[in-house]
């Protein structure tokens, strides 16, 4: 950096996030739209995590991890949508420095949880499946409680080195985030640091966990499509795909949103296809997890309905 653009740069204190409209006339009904996900997201995550509290039938490894990921999804639209609530309601588009890269922080970080929760929990539907008669000795409280353990820990890990990187570079052009958070890739075209070092240090953190947390769902679905070919009975099949169908449909979701939002070069980088990605991704995704388990699941629909018959 030459003395001339060290001059010019100043510190940034505080962010102007735009987000998702300037249109005066949108910014009541996106209110009301982006309330009622919410509030949709907050009572089915914790419709999950009652039920299967409250029925000793799902205290079981696959229920305790569905708990886990529940919760996930709470903190990670918690940590977007009641700002987001604010700039609709009240105009005030300002964020803190601090606060921009505490949301970012945890943004990544219950991102990467959520990647590693669901390897986790292909790998216990591979073990349900695959060696049924060895599963809850496989799948023991210890071996379930050490896994969500690690998943909490390490999801962290990149989203803690990833935004002390951040917290590095310099904003000297602009302070305004044209995205409805503080997300990675609008902040690092914010920047005038050259930010080739923290794109590589993505893909490095990418590499290291999102991909062996993908390689593990991949291997574990296909011991498990083939065990399911293997059964002869059809009623036997129906059994074995129904148990894994509500994981396979979240997975899909989760990953081809998350793909397609980070899984590309900045200069390829959209603003409107980013913001539109990050609303599926940042909101839909996490409301419609409990209602793809609630609708596609025998044993939750069952404890709902009991839990709302006692109430």
């Amino acid at each position: 950096m030459n003395p001339e653009e060290a001059k010019n740069m100043t510190m940034v204190s505080e962010f102007l996030i735009l987000g998702l409209s300037d249109n005066p006339q949108l910014q009541i009904p996106l209110f009301l739209v982006f309330l009622l996900i919410y509030l949709i997201t907050l009572l089915g995550n914790l419709v999950i995590i009652t039920v299967t509290c409250a029925d000793p039938r799902l205290h079981t490894p696959m229920y305790f991890f569905l708990r886990n990921l529940s919760l996930t999804d709470i903190y990670f639209t918690s940590t977007i949508t009641p700002k987001l609530l604010v700039i609709f309601i009240s105009g005030d588009k300002t964020i803190s420095y601090v606060g921009c890269m505490v949301q970012l922080y945890f943004l990544m970080g219950f991102g990467c949880i959520e990647a590693l929760l669901l390897a986790v929990m292909a790998y216990d539907r591979y073990a349900a499946v695959c060696d049924p008669l060895h599963y809850f000795l496989i799948m023991n409280q210890r071996v379930c409680v050490l896994l969500v353990a690690a998943s909490w820990i390490i999801g962290f890990l990149p989203a803690e080195t990833i935004t002390v990187s951040v917290t590095r570079l310099s904003f000297c052009a602009s302070n305004v985030v044209d995205h409805f958070f503080c997300d990675l890739l609008p902040l690092l075209k914010l920047s005038c640091t050259d930010t080739a070092t923290i794109q590589s240090l993505v893909f490095v953190a990418t590499a290291l966990m999102a991909v062996p947390a993908f390689l593990v769902i991949l291997i574990s679905y296909i011991y498990i499509i083939s065990a399911i070919l293997r059964i002869r009975s059809a009623e036997g099949k129906r059994k074995a795909f129904s148990t894994c169908s509500s994981h396979l449909t979240v997975v899909s979701v989760y990953y081809l949103s998350g793909i397609c939002m980070y899984v590309r070069p900045t200069s390829a980088y959209s603003q409107e296809q980013g913001k539109i990605l990050s609303v599926l991704y940042s909101t839909i995704t996490p409301m419609l997890n409990p209602i793809i388990y609630s609708l596609r699941n025998k044993e939750v629909k069952n404890a709902v309905r009991k839990v709302i018959g006692k109430a």
